[in-house]
């Protein structure tokens, strides 16, 4: 069908195709509350992942949600512009600098992503109990395999 003799190569493109779609429709049905916001989904990544985990080093964050050194760069520069972010010196290593979220954006943050996890749940409401907890091992095991960890 995808002129690829290989059956088991064929049978990971038809996976990945569906992959790449599911991926677009969940992020479809997210993207209108973060257009409101004035928010990307790469924004959104970096302010979660602060709530979340707390202040980190530019580096983890890249490794954390899966984008370019240079992109986060200017993901950071347009929050922090904001005031929803601020780089700050690492007291340990001065030459470390960790982004970490501000009042503003810890409020702002916390105020948007319970409705975004009710869109995500909205978006992914097809799949339930013990089907959800296969896909996440099956992309857990995706994501190692494909060298992502």
């Amino acid at each position: 069908m995808f002129g690829v003799e290989d059956a088991a190569t064929e049978a990971a493109i038809r996976a990945y195709v569906k992959l790449m779609r599911a991926s677009h429709a969940v992020s479809a049905r997210t993207a209108p509350r973060l257009i409101a916001a004035g928010l990307t989904h790469t924004q959104l990544g970096v302010l979660e992942a602060l709530l979340h985990r707390g202040p980190l080093t530019q580096r983890d964050l890249s490794r954390k949600i899966l984008t370019s050194p240079g992109n986060l760069t200017d993901v950071i520069d347009k929050l922090a512009k904001r005031d929803l972010v601020a780089r700050v010196a690492c007291k340990e290593d001065r030459r470390s600098v960790r982004v970490v979220l501000t009042e503003a954006g810890r409020a702002f943050i916390e105020s948007l992503f319970p409705g975004h996890a009710a869109d995500i749940g909205a978006a992914m409401s097809g799949v339930t109990g013990e089907d959800l907890a296969t896909l996440d091992r099956l992309l857990r095991r995706l994501g190692i395999a494909a060298g992502d960890d």
